[in-house]
């Protein structure tokens, strides 16, 4: 990780070094916290955070879930983030918002401990590695399963639901994969980790409702509303394991992610075995969306 000089905390600037907790703190323990992961893209106009209104509103809502009163209001975390950015001199960075029970009392209930707001921005290429933007990547269907809505809400970004996705990602790399895909308990894909996740056949777009266990994506919300301009077919339904093997295209999307290939699921090869047509595509518009090279997308850019 590449340190940056400071980290906005509880309203205040703090640098990176000293923005500590105390080892009692509630959501280091029981992981009541919810967070949010946004990229700033540099473009013609200079830094610009993409969907960012969007990001913290699904922070909030991830918050009402966990019954945490966000001492803030949405529009002081807005501009929190972009003078996050803009004190760090950054153009690119990976931008983490967390909202956490903090330290005053221990055990299951949280509601006597504050509610504390912290914001890190730091330079982050590409989670799954340049090589996989354009050759993909090889994946395992998980032994772990999805975490059901009926266990825990799989909708916004509790920290406690990524012991699922380390344990399925930790799985995939012992197993050397690059990744991991998860399905819910009636075996129906999910999503990856930490992506969400998409195929093609016959030239359809399908990817899994929201309903099969999948996060309600921004990046995935995107390539949708993308795939649609473009004139592409997509619809939403459940998606078996073996659908993914005789996709003729497959690619996870997400923010750390943004739109990867996938090349191989369990040992077969999808499609030709690299980036097909209609991903290459769908990324290629993506970029250009980010770095504000489409007009009209521009709503989607909170320039710093």
């Amino acid at each position: 990780m590449i340190k940056t000089e400071l980290i906005w905390m509880n309203g205040k600037f703090v640098g990176w070094d000293e923005a500590k907790i105390h080892i009692l703190t509630h959501g280091l323990h029981y992981g009541t916290s919810v967070f949010e992961g946004i990229r700033c893209y540099e473009t013609i106009n200079g830094p610009a955070v993409f969907r960012l209104k969007d990001h913290i509103k699904r922070l909030f809502d991830g918050a009402k879930v966990m019954m945490m009163n966000i001492p803030f209001t949405m529009e002081e975390i807005f501009e929190a983030v972009k003078e996050t950015v803009r004190v760090n001199r950054l153009k690119e960075c990976y931008i983490r918002p967390i909202v956490y029970y903090g330290y005053k009392e221990m055990g299951i209930n949280p509601m006597e401990n504050p509610i504390d707001v912290a914001i890190a921005c730091w330079p982050w290429g590409t989670y799954l590695g340049e090589e996989g933007l354009k050759r993909g990547v090889r994946c395992k269907v998980s032994s772990w399963l999805r975490i059901d809505s009926r266990m825990l809400p799989p909708l916004v970004k509790v920290a406690g639901n990524y012991v699922n996705s380390v344990l399925a990602k930790l799985e995939a790399l012992k197993c050397g994969y690059d990744e991991a895909i998860l399905v819910n308990f009636n075996g129906r894909v999910a999503e990856g980790p930490g992506e969400n996740i998409f195929i093609v056949k016959n030239g359809t777009l399908i990817t899994p409702p929201l309903s099969a266990g999948a996060l309600s994506g921004i990046t995935r919300d995107s390539v949708i509303t993308i795939a649609k301009d473009q004139g592409i077919s997509i619809i939403e339904t459940d998606i078996l394991r073996e659908q993914l093997f005789l996709a003729d295209e497959a690619f996870f999307t997400g923010t750390a992610a943004e739109v990867t290939p996938i090349r191989e699921i369990d040992g077969r090869v999808i499609g030709n075995g690299s980036r097909g047509p209609i991903t290459e595509k769908l990324q290629s518009e993506f970029f250009r969306v980010v770095r504000g090279e489409d007009e009209k997308y521009l709503n989607w850019l909170d320039f710093v």
